[in-house]
């Protein structure tokens, strides 16, 4: 009787380790996919390694029952995602693995004004769409949370406040608003630094006065909750879009080469 696997084996007969069970009973999940999955989690536990070999088109063709097409893709999506590459006539083999760093925006990553309208630029492509996802599929409790990151900040300019918490909470709601997850998340990664008054006192440099800069950023809230209350995503694309196009060209104003200039 034919012994199991184990992963001294060589790599052209490691794919057999995760393909005990009958093949067809697994169809369902894709036969690309199937492959896939296979080869990368030998590669990625280390039971394939960096310079080895991948089984042959053939090798694969006939453990998996699949058809040439089939393995050729597989291999092609494994490739792509940088896990191997091909060298014609020789064969298919596996490649070091890059680490890839974690996207981070740090504080040090906001030392200037261009930094900071680096920032919006990157928000106006996401905050964009996240406002007509919103429009789309807002609910009323979405609504009343919106409402009340407007009153929020009215009642901050009233205080005498810079409005910071109310402003990020807005931007937070419109992001929940949009069903998706993601958003909200990428929004608590990124938190209040975002705000560019938390880095530039651009109400302070504004030239029609710090209540009238802040009253017209929490029009232009209003201009957007109107928008995504209306369920209209192009009117609400617009008006973000407006917005924050509004506050790069407000920093762009006040640029200079260093942000403890005129902070």
């Amino acid at each position: 009787m034919e012994s199991r696997q184990t992963p001294s084996q060589s790599p052209s007969d490691l794919t057999g380790s995760a393909v005990d069970e009958p093949v067809r009973a697994r169809r369902p999940r894709g036969l690309v996919g199937e492959i896939v999955e296979s080869l990368g989690s030998n590669i990625r536990e280390g039971l394939i390694k960096p310079g080895d070999k991948l089984p042959t088109e053939l090798e694969i063709m006939t453990r998996f029952d699949v058809s040439r097409t089939v393995v050729r893709e597989a291999l092609s999506k494994l490739q792509a995602s940088g896990m191997v590459e091909t060298r014609h006539g020789i064969g298919t083999f596996v490649i070091e693995q890059q680490t890839v760093s974690n996207f981070k925006i740090a504080a040090e990553d906001l030392a200037t004004v261009a930094d900071v309208i680096s920032v919006l630029e990157l928000r106006i492509s996401l905050e964009t769409e996240a406002a007509g996802l919103a429009a789309q599929r807002r609910n009323e409790s979405n609504l009343d949370a919106l409402q009340a990151a407007l009153k929020a900040f009215q009642d901050s300019i009233d205080q005498d406040s810079d409005a910071v918490p109310p402003d990020f909470q807005f931007h937070m709601e419109v992001a929940r608003a949009t069903g998706n997850q993601h958003f909200a998340d990428l929004m608590t990664y990124l938190g209040t630094m975002i705000i560019p008054r938390t880095r530039v006192n651009t109400p302070q440099s504004a030239p029609e006065g710090r209540l009238r800069y802040l009253q017209r950023v929490n029009g232009e809230h209003e201009s957007i909750f109107i928008a995504i209350r209306n369920q209209d995503p192009e009117a609400a694309r617009a008006a973000m879009r407006t917005h924050l196009s509004n506050s790069r060209e407000r920093l762009r104003k006040t640029q200079s080469p260093d942000i403890s200039a005129i902070a």
